[in-house]
């Protein structure tokens, strides 16, 4: 699929724009920084924000955009709705202008961050943002539900863990995902033939996982990687407060 990648320069970007170009996508990236990459040749600089003629362009012609851009720490309300749900608005309009037909949106699981901790979190769970920035998120999922509704874009909404190249903490061998299911899970949103509307928890195979995969299975999503295999090296440090606190509610440090 011909497929642009908003926010390509960071850290998920970065990993994806790699990634979905070796599966066999033909990707190009936009970002307001430039990366000294090897694919760097196919990133377009330019302020989502702001560039209606750099946005248009960089839609054009594409089957589906993947929408990482957005600032990805906790900032005051105005700002958290501005980056999440503003520039949202503008990729989804730019999409209904040039006939693209599906989105896949980095949303976060600080969108049900301030849910207690449970043995299994259904999808079904309503949103409990534990921030601003999982309220701007819980928007942008309410955004591309109505993109899809009102103008047929599918859309998948990753509500994404702990992204890391491997596990830390206690509560990542729960949450974390992968580089390498990162880009098997975009792929599959990007391949599943009736995706829909669709709201994924974005993990790997993680031996003690409390996010439901079931609705990322349903596309398609088989993950291969497993915190577990950091286990025995992460339990060997005693355990802190701060585990403790995180271990309480999904959001982890973001709920206190």
């Amino acid at each position: 699929m011909e497929v642009l990648v908003t926010g390509a320069a960071g850290r998920i970007g970065r990993v994806l724009l790699g990634g979905l170009a070796a599966t066999g996508h033909d990707v190009r990236g936009l970002d307001s920084v430039a990366a000294d990459e090897p694919w760097a040749d196919r990133l377009v600089v330019a302020d989502l924000a702001t560039d209606d003629a750099a946005l248009d362009a960089a839609v054009a012609g594409t089957d589906a955009v993947v929408h990482l851009a957005a600032i990805a720490e906790e900032t005051e309300l105005g700002t958290a709705l501005a980056s999440h749900v503003g520039l949202a608005h503008r990729v989804l309009e730019a999409m209904r202008r040039h006939g693209v037909g599906r989105i896949v949106y980095a949303s976060s699981n600080h969108a049900v961050g301030f849910t207690p901790r449970q043995p299994m979190l259904p999808i079904g769970t309503r949103a409990r943002p534990d921030t601003f920035y999982g309220l701007g998120k819980v928007a942008g999922e309410g955004l591309c539900s109505l993109y899809h509704d009102r103008h047929g874009i599918a859309a998948a909404c990753l509500r994404i863990g702990s992204f890391r190249e491997r596990p830390t903490t206690r509560r990542h061998l729960s949450t974390w995902l992968s580089h390498g299911d990162a880009v098997r899970l975009v792929d599959a949103c990007l391949q599943a033939p009736d995706l829909g509307f669709s709201v994924v928890y974005g993990i790997s195979a993680n031996t003690r996982a409390w996010w439901d995969l079931t609705s990322a299975r349903v596309i398609g999503y088989r993950p291969e990687d497993d915190a577990e295999a950091w286990a025995a090296a992460i339990e060997a440090v005693a355990p802190t407060q701060d585990d403790e606190l995180d271990d309480r509610y999904v959001g982890g440090e973001f709920t206190r």
